[in-house]
């Protein structure tokens, strides 16, 4: 089995303790930082998932969330936010900024087990080659292979073709993509998706890339065969 790293970002001592306790009866290994300014010194992007608090100290959790979800390297880290603020606009804003999931707090172990389980299992299943379409983007070393050939591809560029295969078929529209990659505090132009898109068509030579006229884009395996 694979030794999955889990990282609790939690202010609250004994909290993070349970965490930590019963993550580690299911057989994970687990780290603890009680800031987000720690947890960020921690090379987030070499843990299999977070499990974040939202009210800490001077950086909150979803603060935290943003900055890691705008760097290519920690894009694709999965983000569980654990927290007392449990309104309908609090689990919206989580959602938003890319979080995997979002659990009010008291949280209950069964439920927060199989959720995490959920999401490592998809995103396993998202890192491993699929053969029939030749792409390989290993998201903690900072790879894309297309049939073993390796791509240098810029930032930008690997975290959006990152975004798009990490869910084949699904339709990631312009809004989305932007707050994603970008982050929805970045000022960009109404062309740089197109822009980022067509330099990602002429490297990797795919049409499986799709555009979707006035909608978005995304990935469709069976396009282009």
């Amino acid at each position: 089995m694979t030794k999955y790293k889990i990282l609790v970002v939690d202010d609250e001592e004994s909290l993070c303790e349970i965490l930590q306790f019963n993550l580690e009866v299911e057989g994970y290994e687990v780290d603890v930082a009680y800031s987000a300014e720690q947890a960020l010194n921690m090379h987030p992007e070499r843990y299999s998932l977070l499990l974040l608090d939202v009210m800490m100290g001077e950086t909150s959790g979803f603060k935290m969330a943003r900055q890691l979800k705008s760097r290519p390297e920690t894009a694709g880290v999965p983000i569980i936010f654990c927290t007392a603020r449990d309104t309908e606009d609090d689990t919206v804003a989580g959602l938003n900024i890319g979080a995997d999931d979002y659990i009010a707090k008291p949280v209950k172990m069964k439920i927060l087990m199989s959720r995490v389980q959920a999401i490592l299992k998809r995103i396993d299943g998202e890192r491993q080659p699929d053969a029939s379409d030749g792409l390989e983007i290993d998201r903690e070393r900072y790879v894309v292979k297309l049939g073993g050939r390796p791509i240098v591809l810029p930032r930008k560029e690997f975290a959006l073709l990152g975004l798009l295969h990490s869910a084949p078929g699904k339709l990631f529209s312009r809004e989305e993509i932007y707050a994603r990659i970008w982050g929805s505090e970045v000022v960009v132009g109404d062309r740089t998706i197109d822009v980022h898109i067509r330099k990602l068509r002429q490297k990797i030579v795919d049409e499986r890339i799709v555009t979707i006229k006035g909608v978005g884009f995304n990935f469709d395996p069976c396009a282009g065969s």
